[in-house]
């Protein structure tokens, strides 16, 4: 297993959990939106924060709660098909990014966690969305291909960096991650993953390779060799490999990743300031900037453009395996 040959120990910020999670449940009356019992205080933004610009709950793809008194944005990808990184779902994210940046901060409405995880039964997200590359490339459109990926990696080094606000950014992971899903997670302060879920690039497969972020990042946590050993085994990792590697941070059971989630926060908020500020120090040390994302996304998409039409059908049936998942 990679974790055991690899001596890396991030730090592993665990604990144990025996409360299930209820039902979520909605109050209309009193703008009540509760994750459990106890829970009465997670209210709706439009009914407590009325300076928040309501397109940030009105997103097509993107699903936002506020939660005052943990200072929390609660964030769930919905998409719509394949839980993969369309357009619309990119165009959310431009939009989720500049609406918080607006409206939360010092001196605005606080905001000290910023959680992701997906509404996808038994998927977070699988990446890139296959179906527009291989019209792309068919097309001989390395252009949009290029504009595709730049857009990418300017969402996740802005999340990178936390939107520049004092807050921590979680990734909640309650299945699988693959591809650019997987790149997506990397750039998240803390991962929680359920056990069961999983990551893994399978761009390999089909003759590519992960093209937004995951050289950059992984090179820099876990050095070359293990980097390149992920990037191009094409295998599928589980969330213990991956907690063993210190990628995540704390595994959750099955169906108990948010109450996890939110127990983690509970803990952190008397150690928040240092937590945020060591976040801070650590990337201060392994700098990624931008132009260096974008750079490998020039040599991705170079790589994309000379795909074969067997590489396109191998690509094919991988979209429509993916598929058949999220339709399951």
């Amino acid at each position: 297993m990679p974790g055991r040959e690899a001596g890396y120990n991030m730090d592993r910020l665990s604990g144990h959990i025996d409360n299930n999670i209820e039902s979520i449940s909605h109050h209309t009356e009193a703008g009540v939106i509760g994750f459990g019992a106890g829970d009465e205080h997670l209210l709706d933004d439009r009914a407590r924060h009325r300076p928040l610009d309501p397109q940030l709950f009105a997103l097509q793809e993107l699903e936002c709660r506020y939660e005052a008194a943990t200072a929390t944005l609660w964030s769930h990808m919905r998409p719509e098909g394949r839980p993969s990184f369309t357009p619309t779902l990119l165009r959310d994210f431009d939009a989720w990014q500049r609406l918080i940046g607006a409206d939360f901060g010092p001196d605005k409405t606080p905001l000290r966690y910023l959680v992701l995880g997906s509404r996808a039964p038994g998927v977070f997200c699988f990446g890139g969305d296959l179906a527009l590359f291989q019209r792309l490339i068919r097309s001989r459109d390395r252009q949009s291909l290029a504009q595709y990926g730049f857009r990418c990696v300017e969402i996740l080094h802005r999340n990178m960096h936390s939107l520049d606000l004092p807050m921590l950014t979680i990734g909640l992971v309650q299945g699988a991650a693959l591809g650019g899903g997987f790149e997506a997670l990397l750039s998240f302060d803390v991962l929680i993953a359920e056990r069961g879920a999983t990551f893994g690039f399978p761009e390999m497969l089909f003759g590519l390779f992960p093209g937004m972020g995951a050289h950059a990042i992984l090179s820099r946590r876990l050095g070359s060799a293990m980097a390149d050993r992920l990037i191009m085994s094409s295998e599928t990792y589980t969330a213990e490999q991956m907690y063993e590697l210190g990628l995540v941070h704390q595994l959750a059971e099955p169906g108990e990743g948010l109450q996890v989630c939110r127990e983690f926060i509970k803990r952190s908020e008397r150690r928040h300031p240092g937590i945020v500020s060591s976040r801070k120090a650590m990337k201060r040390t392994r700098p990624i900037e931008l132009r260096e994302l974008k750079d490998i996304v020039e040599l991705w998409a170079d790589a994309a453009i000379q795909l074969t039409e067997q590489d396109l059908k191998v690509m094919s049936r991988l979209t429509r395996a993916q598929e058949r998942v999220a339709a399951a």
